[in-house]
């Protein structure tokens, strides 16, 4: 029997929620988090542990709110994302405060699972259809003998993933006709300016995006092998910064949009049209509270969940 992990990240500083630990921002009626309901959704999908990965300072202060609930519930397990934690030859340059990125948050549970896992963010809301559809694609492809790294992602329909109380930033995806991959570009600032969907690339420059158009929300569902590649390419990473580099991360849809492009990658889209919510800013989290309590009215969820 396969067993499935879920892996939630909950390190970010959340600076746009004004400097409080987002994460743990009561939104359920019971002062459940949103954290809460993508693990009651993933243990209904057939999850059957979850690795929070956090910081070491946020340890106490998440153990009370929800790690210590939880674990009356499941096995879970801890990792702990940190700026110092680099591989031998490598120190964290001076003055630097900013996060590695997702990619070295995945790493940072290198060694607690063995087990196909899907990894999401915690302060993301994703309804129940993509766990069910992921968790299904990892038991059954779970074992196989591939040549490329097999992937799977929840595919959201843009115009479901929008903030209305700022820009966000989504990976817009290109996808074949078989539910295929092509190419994932990370896309900024995107909201609707004059009645207007807009958003800007990298360098700042306007970027077109459609309502209708596929975007990843960070889950993905990963084979434990993957955790060699991020491994070797944190390294490659850190070797190719430039000197005293303060901004640059190792982002979890950049590395996986190089391994298509380099052939070494397969990744299936598995669409939702479910609705994200979440506490991107501070003004976001009444509208997240409205949202929980008309799921509960419409029976999707329990009053009291766990």
């Amino acid at each position: 029997m396969v067993k499935t992990t879920l892996m939630i990240m909950a390190a970010g500083l959340g600076s746009r929620f004004g400097g409080g630990i987002k994460q743990l921002a009561p939104v359920g009626p019971g002062g459940e988090i949103i954290m809460d309901y993508s693990v009651y959704d993933a243990i209904e999908a057939g999850f059957d542990e979850v690795v929070f990965i956090i910081r070491r300072d946020l340890e106490r202060d998440f153990k009370e709110v929800i790690g210590n609930r939880m674990e009356r519930i499941l096995p879970v397990k801890y990792a702990y994302q940190e700026l110092s934690c680099l591989p031998a030859g490598f120190v964290k340059p001076a003055g630097r405060t900013k996060p590695w990125g997702t990619g070295q948050a995945v790493l940072s549970a290198k060694g607690l699972i063995d087990n196909p896992f899907v990894v999401i963010n915690a302060d993301d809301y994703y309804g129940k259809e993509a766990f069910v559809r992921l968790h299904e694609y990892l038991v059954l492809n779970a074992g196989k003998k591939t040549d490329v790294y097999d992937i799977c992602m929840a595919g959201f329909i843009l115009k479901n993933t929008l903030s209305e109380n700022g820009g966000v930033t989504r990976g817009v995806c290109e996808v074949d006709d078989a539910g295929i991959l092509k190419k994932v570009t990370e896309t900024y600032d995107i909201r609707y300016v004059d009645q207007r969907l807009c958003g800007r690339d990298e360098n700042g420059a306007p970027a077109e995006v459609f309502e209708g158009q596929h975007v990843s929300m960070n889950m993905w569902g990963l084979m434990p092998d993957f955790m060699d590649e991020l491994e070797s390419g944190f390294q490659r990473f850190l070797a190719g910064l430039k000197p005293g580099e303060q901004k640059a991360e190792y982002l979890l849809p950049r590395i996986i949009d190089n391994l298509i492009q380099e052939g070494r990658a397969r990744v299936k889209m598995l669409e939702t049209r479910d609705k994200w919510f979440g506490v991107t800013y501070q003004e976001d989290r009444q509208s997240v509270v409205e949202e929980i309590r008309a799921l509960i009215e419409r029976g999707v969820y329990r009053e009291k969940l766990f």
